[in-house]
Parts: C-alpha cells; structure tokens; sequence
C-alpha cells in the first residue's frame, strides 16, 4: 500500500542542516563508472562477450569468463554491502544477470575436455578419461565453488530463496553436432553446496580439486565463504566445521603458506605441493583468506610486497615482474637496501637482463597479476598504497570509458615499458579486479564474514526498490540512517539527458516524513502502517540530484 501525501510542510524544516550529507560519501565517478560496465557486460545478449574475450579460447586460464563474472558479483556484493546498502534493487537485478551469464554453456562448456584430464595435471597419466559435462557434480571447484558464492551472496544480501527451488540452476549440454541428445543438470544452492562438501570430503578436506588431480589453494576459499553465507541463512553451522577440517589437513601437509607465500596447488596421486613462484596466487588467495584467516592473509602482505610493490611517485606505486622483485628483494636482505630507492631498483633490472639477455622467458598466457595485487591491496592493505596502485591503473593501463562505464583495455604485448612500468592489462584485471578494488573497503570480505545480513536484518532494514542501471541512472549514495530517520540518495544519469524514474521507499518507519531536493523541502509523507510505501517521481539528469526522506520527528533534533 503506497502512503498518501499529507500537508505538513509547515511542521518541517524548510532546509537540511549545513554539512548534512557530510557523512555519507558518494561513489566516485570511477567506481559508478565501473558498475555501470559490470551492469553493461551484464546485459549483452547471449553469446556476445565483448571486451571479455580471454586469452585462451578454451575458457580454461584465469582471466575467464568465470573468474571475470564472479569477481565481478564479489565487486557489486561489497558495492552494495559497505557502500550503497539501502539500493536493494539495482544491485539484485545487477547480480541476477551476472548469475544468469555464469549458466550460460559458453562459460562452463569447458569443462567437459577437461574432465578427460590430462598429462598437465596428472603427469602419470596413461590414457585419458571418461568424460563428462556436468560441470558440478564432481571436481571443477574453479566454476562450481564460485557459482556457489555468487548465489550465497545473492541469497545473504537479499533473503531471496529463489536458488532454493530444485532446478534453480540448471545446466544445458546440447551440443548440435555431437552426442546422444540433449543433458539437463539441475541443481539448486543447497544441492549445490552438498556437492562441494562431498568433494572436499572425498579430499580429506584439503579442498575440492578445480582440474583433475589438482587442488588449488584459492579456488576453495570461495565455497569456505559461501559456506558462512547459508550458515546464517540456514541456521547450520558447515563453516566452522570445515574450517577445522581444512587446518588440520592442510597442518599434515605442512601448512597451505610457507616462508610468507600462500601455496599454489597440491597434486593428489603425487602427493606433491607446488609452492608459489610469483606474488599473484598468493594475493589472490590472501584477498579471500582474510574472511576467514585474517591473521595469516595480513601477515603475507607485510611480509610479500617488499620488492613486487615500489613508490616510484609520491602518488603511484608501480609492480615489479616477479624476477626483478625477487632481486631487489635479496638486495634487501642481504645488503639492507632501500626496495623503493631507484637505485636499488636499477641494479636488479640490470641483473635481471643480464641473466636473461634475450629476454625474460614468458608463459604462454601472462597471469592478472595487476588485478589480483589490488585486489589484495584493497582488502589487507593501506590506503596509500591503494591509490597508488590505481594511479598507475589511470597513467599506463589504458583507463576506457564506454557506454558510461569504466575499464581497462587489454594489452598482453609486454609486462613492463622500458622504464620498468608494468604495462600488461588482462580482461580480469580490467573489467573486474580494479573494479572489485576500487568498490572493496579494508577488510571488506572480513567485515562481511563477520557481520553478514540475517534474513531478519534484510527483512527490516528500509530500501530503496524500482531502481536499476538499466534506467540508465547512476546510483551514488543509497544509505538508510536510522539515528536520523534519513534515507539518502545521489543520483545522476551517465550520459547527461533526463530521464525519469520512480524510486519506492520500503520499510520506513511509521511517521511523517519530509521529501528534501538538495536540502530544500519539496514535499511531505506519511507513513501510516507496516508496509507503507514512499513513491517518488523523479526527472534525474547529468547533474547530481540527492533526495533525502526524513522523519519528521528527527527534523528539528539536535541529533542531525
């Protein structure tokens, strides 16, 4: 039931408190910029993925289809959570889309090659496989535990049941040319999650294995999540067991980090760990650790970054290939040297291209090592070096503005320029990384582990409904402040012409409220009962408009 108007426009302040909306800081043009693109990804039509295209055309390296729709649902989920709580129904809609795109056969079509194995995962292999194209029911964490956080996070932000339903998730082999008729796989979140469980379980709780024979460290850090997730919802309690499973595995393998760097992957009939080389697994891995584990994931960042991580300029911090770090980083232990002096930094470029004359040998597909150390940076790290992270982002990578939305476009020629600046720009790192970098808060997967949202906060806490990207609208404050009885939204469109919206205010409390266009009293509401609705026709264009609805009781206190 929508509330009436009632006249009491006299009652109330004609305008807000100088320094009102001081508290409540609006998104940045960058980081609307990069949910707009995350909402344009998001909606192009089946089949067409645009600047997503992978390095490998097989979906089978790390700047995947996948790995680019999770993050960016982690991106929007930390968006919503720490920046724009009270905007429920953009950021449902925007994580409906992406969760519909990870369905999608072109993303988890892969699977089937794989599951033949392999002589890369499995070196002892004598012939291939039986194959198989359900790419949940057995092994393939690397999709299956994503898809998993990404709808636990949907249900957690939303208490929205509808992956609950038996065939929620369904997954169509159908290939034209090839096989015996069509396959259905149906599964919902907790037939899901009960597949991953087992998996662990058939591992000893070492983790899932994401390739055959092989279980990475990192992909199993987004089930342990998700876990926590439904825990809240189902009132379980699987995080907390497994977690103790996990560390007791992994404490008789020797632990899933030594000397400071998180360990790559364990083969299963080898019985062999693969430590990390580089700094990229273990930021990655780190970055959704601190979850859980924030004690070891804050530790790898002070004790990793010397020598992969050097302030080149007050304001920018750029990162080093991996051999160079690792010199500048013995130059330090063994001749106490400055890792930022550019000195220092010289002498190991010079070693380095001494050691490799012709050039440093280069892997078939360059990893997102840029986007997955701002992203650890952004969740472990400090500010400074954040920012830092993102100027060189803005100077050398390619900063691309389209349709509105932020990203960054791929470059995969060389790592460095000639003066050392990483210059490599992967589909990952440019359309999700920096994206999830710049909408995370410090300890942001912590804080969202620690206090995630009941179904009963959900249930009660206002927000703000019929108001999406897709309006072409830009969101940059959507807070609801219970201390002052104040809903606060910022918003613009993105290309500057007008349109018209018209936002609903749900589960305000019952009381008169006043209606404020930047500051000024426009109109006056009421409330009258539980589910009562605050409608607003707005004409929104290039210019920040900020609506704010405040309880008449709280209009004239000293509490604003």
């Amino acid at each position: 039931m929508e509330s009436t108007p009632r006249l009491t426009l006299r009652s109330l302040p004609k305008t807000l408190p100088p320094g009102f909306l001081t508290k409540y800081t609006p998104l940045s043009r960058e980081q609307a910029g990069h949910l707009r693109h995350i909402h344009n990804l998001s909606t192009q039509r089946p089949g067409i993925w645009g600047v997503m295209g992978t390095q490998d055309p097989g979906q089978e390296w790390v700047d995947a289809y996948r790995y680019q729709l999770a993050t960016m649902a982690y991106a929007a989920g930390a968006a919503h959570y720490h920046r724009l709580p009270a905007v429920r129904s953009l950021f449902k809609r925007l994580l409906l889309d992406l969760i519909s795109k990870m369905l999608k056969r072109d993303v988890w079509g892969y699977w089937f090659l794989t599951s033949h194995s392999g002589i890369a995962v499995d070196p002892d292999l004598k012939e291939l496989r039986k194959p198989w194209a359900d790419p949940i029911v057995r092994e393939n964490i690397m999709y299956s535990g994503h898809l998993l956080l990404m709808v636990s996070l949907y249900t957690m932000l939303f208490n929205d049941e509808r992956y609950d339903a038996q065939e929620a998730l369904q997954f169509v082999w159908d290939p034209v040319f090839w096989g015996m008729g069509k396959e259905v796989f149906s599964y919902s979140r907790r037939s899901l999650q009960e597949v991953v469980l087992s998996e662990m379980e058939r591992q000893g709780w070492l983790g899932a294995c994401c390739e055959p024979n092989t279980i990475f460290v990192v992909c199993n850090q987004f089930p342990i999540i998700a876990f926590r997730y439904n825990d809240i919802h189902d009132k379980t309690n699987n995080a907390e067991k497994v977690i103790l499973k996990y560390n007791e595995a992994w404490g008789g393998k020797g632990s899933y980090h030594r000397d400071g760097m998180m360990v790559d992957w364990y083969t299963v009939r080898q019985d062999s760990i693969k430590a990390s080389g580089g700094i990229g697994s273990t930021a990655w891995t780190a970055t959704y650790m601190n979850a859980w584990n924030p004690e070891v994931a804050h530790q790898t960042f002070r004790t990793q970054t010397t020598g992969f991580l050097t302030r080149v300029e007050k304001d920018r911090v750029n990162l080093n290939p991996a051999p160079i770090a690792h010199t500048i980083r013995k130059l330090v232990k063994d001749e106490n040297a400055d890792p930022h002096d550019p000195a220092t930094i010289a002498t190991a470029t010079a070693a380095v291209r001494q050691k490799f004359p012709a050039g440093q040998p280069k892997a078939p597909y360059p990893g997102p090592t840029f986007g997955y150390v701002t992203m650890w940076t952004s969740e472990v790290g400090d500010s400074d070096t954040l920012n830092g992270l993102l100027n060189h982002a803005d100077r050398y990578l390619g900063p691309t503005w389209k349709d509105g939305g932020l990203y960054y476009a791929a470059n995969d020629e060389n790592d460095v320029d000639a003066e050392g600046n990483w210059k490599m720009m992967d589909p990952f790192t440019g359309n999700a990384a920096i994206a999830y970098a710049r909408l995370n808060v410090p300890d942001g997967q912590r804080k969202m582990w620690v206090e995630p949202w009941t179904p009963e906060i959900v249930d009660n806490a206002p927000f703000v409904a019929d108001l999406e990207l897709g309006s072409g609208v830009d969101v940059l404050r959507g807070v609801w402040d219970e201390t002052r009885g104040a809903m606060v939204l910022t918003v613009r469109t993105w290309d500057g012409a007008a349109k018209q919206v018209r936002p609903t205010f749900h589960n305000l409390r019952a009381g008169d409220y006043g209606v404020y266009h930047d500051g000024s009293l426009v109109n006056a509401r009421t409330v009258k009962r539980a589910g009562d609705t605050i409608q607003l026709s707005l004409e929104v264009t290039g210019h920040e408009l900020t609506v704010v609805v405040l309880a008449n009781k709280y209009a004239s206190s000293s509490r604003l």
